[in-house]
């Protein structure tokens, strides 16, 4: 699976969102950065710590111009039940998609065969729709909303500041590297 670098397919789903269920595509993703944040199943133990902690981000997030997106393979009605019943679950601002026929899973490459479930996995998206950063981790290592953070900064920076990179725990204002002949052999 390498999705680096490629635009994100269409889709359309509905999702619930503030208090609502709301249509969102391929195309309400375009012109702002973008997690797209698989999880796999509503209900369950790893995922409302995950989507917790996420929820803790969100504002920060936006302040830096990203929208997230949650999606399991379960049903706008169920993130809505799950929403309800929750109350970490209940926090969530951001959009939960559903995606019950599984293509939106499917175009990323995420979902686990044979279980018709997403594996657990983060998507960088940028404004234009390409694929900036992706990790995959195994079903019962939670993600760490604050380390996705820092990878935000670092992407948002090196897509600003062309020619230059970010090395291991930059964190923001931090330097970077402006990779050439003269740094060969020299870090």
């Amino acid at each position: 699976m390498n999705l680096m670098n490629t635009k994100i397919l269409p889709f359309a789903t509905t999702a619930f969102k503030d208090g609502e269920f709301v249509e969102v595509t391929e195309k309400d993703v375009l012109g702002k950065w973008a997690i797209f944040f698989f999880y796999p199943a509503d209900f369950t133990f790893v995922c409302p710590t995950e989507l917790g902690d996420m929820a803790d981000h969100y504002e920060e997030l936006q302040q830096l111009g990203v929208e997230v997106f949650s999606v399991s393979t379960d049903t706008h009605f169920v993130h809505k039940a799950w929403h309800d019943a929750s109350e970490t679950i209940g926090k969530i601002k951001y959009y939960m998609l559903g995606d019950a026929n599984g293509v939106i899973t499917n175009n990323f490459q995420n979902m686990r065969e044979g279980a018709g479930l997403a594996d657990r996995a983060t998507f960088l998206i940028d404004p234009e729709g390409t694929i900036q950063f992706m990790e995959v981790t195994c079903e019962g290592v939670g993600r760490n909303a604050a380390e996705l953070m820092r990878k935000v900064k670092a992407a948002q920076y090196i897509a600003a500041h062309p020619g230059e990179v970010c090395p291991a725990k930059w964190e923001q204002e931090g330097e970077t590297l402006k990779p050439g002949l003269d740094l060969v052999g020299k870090i």
